[in-house]
């Protein structure tokens, strides 16, 4: 099996001690690509230079609802140009997050419709970040976004009506560990089979949401362990996790605009 672990962290200070043992783990877990998700000018910077060293990793550039207070213009243009290298293949994470508010909502909202634009402009597919928005994300992508740029909705937690709605914009789907916690995942596990084999992802978002068996071990995620993702996602849907890493891997592949690897 090839595996694509489509939402990572792991230029998080996290791995600062033991990054090369991450990167072992992975190739014996059979993880032959991921994507290293930015979230602020800083992140998106090392993002890229680890892409760059590794053929294994592409890299997003963005800026975190989380971090949208210190967004600026000036971000948005430096962001820019860092995707003008050629192992950025999106433009993330951004979004809303209303459930601890580390920036204002007047200030996730502007940043996030200003960010959707510089994607657009660039023609780069969309990593989304929502969380506790109230219905404000899905009304703010049905009138701004332009589905041509195509996105991910990364780590999916939502409702059959939000999913929905998802599916019906072309979105791809982000399951993450959250599908192998026992009460965590219930809800989780009963919609998954209703996504479209098409559109759909697994990622880790690590070093958070580490999945079963892996959490009752470390707390700290990382790229190897999607392969638990995979097979839980695979028992769910009951499918070979053979078949259906192949058509993951196709999936994220076409999402990214990755070429034959």
């Amino acid at each position: 099996m090839k595996l694509f672990d489509s939402h990572c962290h792991i230029d998080d200070r996290a791995y600062s001690d033991d990054i090369e043992d991450v990167k072992k783990r992975m190739a014996e877990a059979g993880v032959a690509a991921a994507m290293i998700v930015g979230i602020n000018r800083k992140s998106s910077k090392k993002a890229v230079a680890m892409a760059e060293a590794d053929e294994r990793f592409y890299a997003s550039v963005g800026v975190h609802p989380h971090d949208a207070q210190d967004c600026s213009e000036d971000t948005v243009r430096f962001l820019a140009e860092l995707a003008q290298n050629p192992k950025v293949r999106a433009w993330g994470e951004i979004g809303l997050d209303f459930n601890r508010m580390y920036s204002p909502q007047a200030d996730q909202e502007k940043w996030f419709v200003r960010q959707l634009e510089a994607a657009q402009d660039l023609n780069l597919p969309l990593i989304f970040h929502e969380r506790d928005s109230k219905g404000r994300f899905l009304e703010m992508l049905k009138s701004c976004f332009k589905n041509e740029n195509k996105g991910v909705v990364h780590c999916f937690s939502g409702n059959k009506a939000e999913l929905k709605a998802y599916l019906d914009m072309g979105l791809y789907i982000g399951i993450t560990g959250i599908l192998t916690i026992e009460s965590r995942g219930a809800e989780l596990r009963k919609l998954v089979g209703s996504i479209p084999q098409d559109r759909i992802l697994i990622e880790t978002d690590a070093p958070y949401l580490t999945p079963a068996p892996q959490k009752n071990h470390t707390r700290r995620n990382e790229p190897a362990f999607v392969k638990s993702v995979l097979l839980t996602l695979a028992r769910v849907r009951n499918q070979t996790p053979e078949t259906l890493s192949s058509v993951l891997w196709e999936n994220t592949c076409r999402l990214f605009e990755i070429g034959d690897k």
